[in-house]
């Protein structure tokens, strides 16, 4: 037995499909196919049920799974031991962020951080809140970048800045004429939302229950703000935007753009990991390089992207 065939088999659990898990483990399908064949003959059982599509985990081979990734969480840490002993930010690092964080932020600090750690290999996919948090349980992903509080025992949150939201409100609306909207003003609107599944739809109907009674809520199957906006000026509503989201509009449509009163609605955007803490240097290191972009990213804009205070 050895730490990767059981990699391997975690990839196959992972992606359900060998030619997947091979291609995630840079490895020919065949090559990741024999060592897992080994280690099952090893074992004398069967990890996987090759006969259902897409490939299962058998009731032992689940067990396994469980074991083998503590395994090799154990093997990573040894050798984060030995980076963070160096001083060594380097090697691959595999980041997940939010759908409504990832347009926003990801250009302002991907350059940056690529030049400050040159031996870094970042992974960066997009990925919903909930998918995140399965993954820095299960070891596929070191560290995420969602909205906060969480309040979870078992992940750490560090935040990066808080973002307040801005109302979406084109001529048609009569808050259009409001130089500041209050939570209570939304309570006759039409309000266009994203999806389920979005951390952000939850925030913009808690944001929308701060009014006397409860506004009129339009569903929309988009993860898109860009479709919110079109539709917004088509007549059909308003929206909530992140302020940074909104800042990527065009002129024309920014005039449409309106501030809460204070203090404004924001989201905490932050940095979380798992409490088992593989690879602490890196994070912490991208944690600060990113505060500092976003710091210095603000400083001719009007207050609208709060940095946390240092701890």
């Amino acid at each position: 037995m050895t730490i990767t065939q059981l990699k391997y088999c975690i990839a196959v659990a992972e992606y359900k499909n060998f030619t997947a898990a091979a291609e995630h483990a840079f490895v020919t399908q065949p090559t990741l196919s024999m060592q897992i064949q080994k280690l099952e003959q090893e074992l004398e059982l069967k990890i996987f049920d090759r006969a259902q599509k897409p490939i299962a985990l058998t009731s032992v081979g689940e067990k396994i799974i469980e074991q083998a990734r503590l395994i090799v969480a154990e093997s990573d840490r040894m050798q984060d031991v030995v980076h963070q002993e160096k001083g060594v930010i380097g090697g691959v690092f595999r980041l997940g962020i939010i759908p409504t964080v990832m347009p926003t932020l990801l250009p302002m600090f991907l350059q940056t951080v690529l030049k400050a750690y040159p031996q870094l290999e970042l992974e960066i996919e997009e990925l919903p809140t909930q998918q995140i948090l399965e993954r820095l349980e299960k070891g596929t992903l070191d560290t995420g970048i969602v909205a906060t509080p969480l309040s979870m025992d078992d992940i750490v949150e560090k935040p990066l800045y808080y973002e307040p939201f801005m109302v979406y409100a084109p001529s048609h609306s009569k808050l259009n004429q409001e130089n500041k909207i209050t939570p209570d003003m939304l309570k006759d609107e039409q309000v266009l939302l994203l999806q389920d599944g979005h951390c952000f739809r939850e925030s913009a109907l808690n944001i929308c229950k701060l009014g006397h009674k409860s506004p009129k809520h339009f569903e929309i199957k988009s993860g898109s703000f860009d479709t919110l906006v079109q539709l917004s000026n088509e007549g059909i509503g308003i929206t909530l935007l992140p302020y940074l989201n909104a800042k990527l509009l065009t002129q024309e449509h920014q005039k449409h753009l309106k501030s809460f009163t204070v203090p404004e609605p924001a989201r905490e955007v932050s940095v979380v990991y798992h409490k088992r803490g593989l690879k602490l240097h890196i994070i912490e290191a991208l944690h600060e390089k990113i505060r500092a972009i976003i710091r210095g990213a603000i400083v001719y804009d009007d207050v609208k992207i709060i940095s946390p205070k240092p701890a």
